[in-house]
C-alpha cells in the first residue's frame, strides 16, 4: 500500500517531502514557485539534485549553474550552496550520509 506524501514548508515558497532514508543515504523531493529560494547553506553531507520539472539556477561556491529537467547537478561536501526557481520546479535531492538534522535526530 502506497504511503501518502507528508509534506513542511522549508524556505517561502518551498516545499519538502522527505521520504524514508536508509542506511547512510536518503532522497527528498522539494516543490518551488516561481523565483522562491533555496538559501544558501552548507553542510558536510554529499548531494546530488536532479530536476524533475522546471528549471533552477544554483549557486555553489558561487558559482553559478542552471539546470532543467532531467539534468543534475553534485554538490560536494562543505560546499555553500543555493537555488533559485527560474520557473515552477521539482527537484528529487539525494544526500549521504543521512541528514539527520533534516530527519529530527539531532
Amino acid at each position: 500500500m502506497e504511503q501518502k506524501k507528508v509534506w513542511e514548508a522549508a524556505e517561502p515558497g518551498v516545499k519538502r517531502h522527505i521520504f524514508e532514508p536508509g542506511q547512510s543515504i536518503m532522497m527528498m523531493e522539494v516543490h518551488f514557485e516561481e523565483g522562491a529560494e533555496g538559501y544558501l547553506h552548507r553542510h558536510v553531507h554529499e548531494q546530488f539534485s536532479y530536476c524533475l520539472e522546471g528549471e533552477l539556477e544554483f549557486t555553489i561556491d558561487g558559482e553559478k549553474t542552471v539546470i532543467t529537467a532531467g539534468e543534475t547537478i553534485r554538490i560536494p561536501s562543505n560546499a555553500e550552496h543555493g537555488c533559485r526557481a527560474l520557473k515552477p520546479s521539482k527537484l528529487l535531492d539525494a544526500f549521504t550520509p543521512l541528514r539527520l538534522d533534516l530527519l529530527g535526530r539531532q
